[in-house]
């Protein structure tokens, strides 16, 4: 069958804006650290920390471009899960030099060292968020532990057991100024992409709560993994909880592509409600921070959109 003219153009027109079509935002990402803000970028990151005498230093290095590179690893879900990896190891990396800034560069922390602390790391969040709602729902709950009812209030208990971590740990001075850090973080990165001029006085005034947060994203787990563990409440405890721990990179994955999606439409009022539980997260694990926490979140910034000559130098600050 003959296509007609119009039909034509029309296709025509379509394919010429697919392959015209602008290429998809980046979105760069961070975190607080000891003292600093790490900034991960396209295909770096940079790690910005300020020494005990006043100095500002700042760390730029390559991400592992093999994962960033992969087709398998850009799809969806399954870019969720490399983005988890990724920032866990980028994190404990940045965390392991921040440290160094503020104890001498002379102290060396090993890499077996950092495996064990990430290992009880996940060990610890594993038997608070999975093993104490478990736990803690066998105790209330006076129906059988094995049911879908069990599971509900599990979620509801985790979700309870996060906001109490927050309270209690946000109380610790040194907590504190790390979350303050992450408030700067946050701060210019809305900055950023604001298209405001990236200095100390716009940053100020940007909003210390952003939709791509750690926070939010442990906020998304704790709803998400209410619906995706359900089926599991016919199951033994100690089954369910090694079927949990092996769900949950699949938690993960749905989690990031929810709060990817709500990103795209937080300025809609539908994505603004559905954001509210997420960014009222963040009023925990954030503070407001000072003149010179913003300045040390927007050196790793600027060093992390700064072209790749400059990877791997160390630049000093008064």
């Amino acid at each position: 069958m003959k296509r007609s003219p119009r039909l034509r153009d029309l296709l025509l027109t379509i394919a010429l804006n697919a392959v015209n079509a602008p290429p998809a935002p980046f979105f760069y990402g961070g975190q607080a650290v000891v003292e600093g803000v790490l900034m991960r970028g396209r295909r770096h990151f940079a790690v910005a920390a300020r020494r005990p005498d006043g100095t500002v230093i700042v760390y730029s290095d390559l991400l592992r471009q093999r994962m960033y590179n992969s087709r398998f690893w850009s799809l969806p879900f399954f870019r969720g899960v490399a983005g988890l990896v990724e920032m866990l190891h980028l994190g404990m990396r940045a965390l392991q030099w921040s440290v160094r800034v503020q104890l001498g560069e002379e102290v060396q922390i090993s890499s077996s060292t950092m495996r064990v602390a990430m290992a009880g790391s996940f060990v610890f969040a594993i038997a608070l968020f999975i093993g104490a709602p478990l736990g803690i729902s066998a105790l209330l709950h006076r129906a059988p532990v094995q049911s879908v009812t069990g599971v509900l209030i599990e979620g509801g208990i985790r979700a309870a057991i996060l906001i109490a971590y927050l309270l209690l740990i946000g109380q610790l001075p040194n907590i504190r100024r790390l979350f303050e850090y992450h408030g700067a973080e946050h701060k210019s990165i809305n900055t950023l992409e604001n298209e405001e001029p990236i200095d100390v006085a716009h940053v100020q005034r940007n909003s210390r709560l952003h939709p791509r947060c750690g926070t939010g994203f442990i906020v998304v787990v704790a709803l998400v993994s209410i619906v995706v563990f359900a089926p599991l409440g016919v199951l033994q405890p100690a089954l369910r909880i090694a079927c949990q721990i092996a769900l949950v990179p699949v938690v993960a994955a749905i989690s990031y592509e929810v709060i990817r999606a709500l990103a795209r439409i937080r300025h809609t009022r539908v994505g603004r409600i559905a954001l509210a539980p997420i960014l009222s997260a963040q009023l925990l694990s954030t503070r407001e921070p000072d003149a010179s926490q913003i300045e040390v979140a927007i050196r790793a910034l600027d060093a992390a959109r700064a072209v790749e000559p400059t990877v791997g130098e160390l630049v000093e600050t008064p």
